[in-house]
């Protein structure tokens, strides 16, 4: 985040793939960079002092520069994933969010980057300090450093600091490291007397930027609430903007009718589900990064990772248990009565099933790009897959078809003898009698991403945000109504067939 010439402060969305511009007087966000621009997964921003405003593109490893007329420049993409970017007049500097990164400046008027200092365990959100020396984080080590403009050697400035993942001056020259942690924790360190710290904790968790206006008020983000919220000394909060969801993806509903949804960061409900909760329109249920599938057993949600892990999340003692790791790009999840685990294996065009004690063994394979799967009353295996645009019932470890000819089906789910999945590229609710094995429209106009033009590259080194791939959950309640996970707006939909069918 980072205030525009016009005022206003200006969001890097890295899950939506586009900026917005909010006045903080009235709280309205416009879309200043949309979706379908140059940008993949803009991270961070800075301006310089001609208005020129310079993005991270941290997937693809770029960075652009928009001048203040809208046009967009490649400024460089000889840099892998590219994070914190600060502007000192003209001049910028980068680094990167790997092990081992780089801190950069980059060649605005063409030519190599200049590197800096090299070995960044992870660099992040940093900026210019009042001794004209620039601060930046290392992730892993829980340190901030400081650096000449020309480079030299880095001097550390703080250690033990909880989860630094942006540095920040206030307008009194004041050094703030928010944490990226469950604590909401920003540490103020002294560096003009004693080098004493205090701590600014509040319930904003989750921390990610931050940014001071002229009246030296603190405005904070969130990478796994959304929302943009004002963060007073003593950590009281006011928020801005609404808190969301970034997908959301995979969706599920438990015994006692609770809808969970997987929201790439962390597990979240609807905040009207849980006593006590109020003031926000989702509630988060654990901070638990890069989940994208989900699928309710009793007290336990279990998840897939698009980087190869099923994990078990228990909601009684609030841990996490790794049922399988290496599979290739999981997403959609169910579980038998027995207790199986089944997993669309999208890379690997097969589905899995993971038994009690975390065996993996392949139910189905030579499928396409499998997405999700789902579980009759009789304990039958059913399976979306957008590459053949068709939805299959596995017999006897064999796909068998059911629908063909669809437009990238994604979530699947099964209620009463009919198949439900939502359809991304014509954004329709199908429903499939399986009985007649017709095909009717049950819904359209849907609120759903499709996934045309936006493949997303992944990092090869273990851990690291690449995007999420768009995945537009189903799951059926009891009575047969149908919650969707609306990730082309942020939203959950509640849909009644009998009310919507033909």
């Amino acid at each position: 985040m980072a205030f525009g010439p016009d005022g206003r402060l200006y969001v890097a969305q890295f899950l939506a793939g586009q900026i917005s511009a909010v006045d903080l007087a009235t709280g309205d966000v416009e879309v200043v960079v949309p979706p379908d621009g140059p940008l993949h997964s803009p991270d961070d921003l800075a301006f310089d002092t001609d208005g020129a405003m310079y993005v991270t593109d941290l997937v693809p490893g770029r960075v652009w520069r928009r001048d203040p007329a809208g046009n967009f420049t490649l400024v460089t993409d000889a840099i892998t994933a590219p994070n914190g970017i600060a502007c000192v007049g003209t001049r910028v500097f980068a680094n990167e969010m790997i092990p081992g990164g780089r801190l950069l400046e980059l060649p605005v008027a063409g030519g190599e980057p200049t590197v800096l200092t090299a070995g960044l365990a992870m660099g992040n959100a940093m900026q210019l300090g009042p001794d004209g020396q620039l601060y930046y984080p290392h992730m892993l080590t829980g340190e901030v450093f400081r650096i000449p403009l020309d480079g030299g050697e880095p001097e550390l400035v703080a250690a033990d600091v909880p989860d630094p993942v942006a540095v920040r001056f206030d307008r009194g020259g004041a050094l703030l490291v928010l944490s990226l942690g469950e604590t909401g924790t920003v540490t103020r360190v002294d560096l003009t007397g004693t080098g004493d710290r205090s701590a600014i904790v509040s319930e904003l968790n989750a921390l990610d930027n931050a940014a001071f206006d002229a009246e030296n008020r603190m405005f904070v983000s969130s990478y796994a609430h959304g929302g943009v919220a004002e963060l007073a000394a003593d950590g009281r909060t006011r928020q801005i903007v609404p808190r969301g969801l970034g997908g959301p993806f995979g969706v599920t509903i438990d015994l006692g009718g609770g809808v969970h949804v997987a929201d790439h960061y962390r597990l979240a409900q609807p905040a009207d589900q849980l006593s006590g909760r109020t003031g926000d329109d989702v509630a988060t249920t654990e901070l638990l990064n890069f989940v994208h599938g989900v699928a309710a057993d009793g007290d336990l949600l279990h998840t897939t990772s698009q980087y190869g892990d099923v994990r078990t999340y228990d909601r009684r003692s609030g841990t996490a248990r790794t049922r399988a790791r290496g599979l290739d790009r999981p997403l959609g999840i169910a579980v038998r009565a027995d207790g199986t685990l089944l997993v669309a294996e999208s890379g690997a065009g097969r589905v899995v099933a993971i038994d009690h004690d975390d065996q993996v063994s392949v139910l189905a394979e030579g499928l396409g790009r499998p997405i999700d799967v789902a579980v009759d009353a009789g304990q039958r295996c059913y399976v979306s897959d957008e590459q053949l645009a068709a939805v299959y019932r596995v017999e006897d470890g064999v796909p068998a078809l059911l629908a063909d000819g669809l437009g990238t089906p994604q979530g699947i789910t099964v209620h009463d003898g009919i198949v439900y999945v939502v359809e991304t590229t014509h954004r329709r609710l199908l429903a499939i009698d399986l009985a007649t094995n017709d095909v009717e429209i049950e819904a359209d106009s849907l609120p759903v991403m499709s996934p045309a033009g936006r493949e997303p590259g992944l990092f090869v080194v273990p851990g690291l945000p690449g995007m999420p791939r768009p995945f537009a959950g189903i799951a059926a309640t009891a009575d047969g109504s149908l919650v969707i996970a609306a990730n082309g707006d942020g939203g959950v939909l509640l849909v009644h067939p009998e009310e919507t069918a033909p």
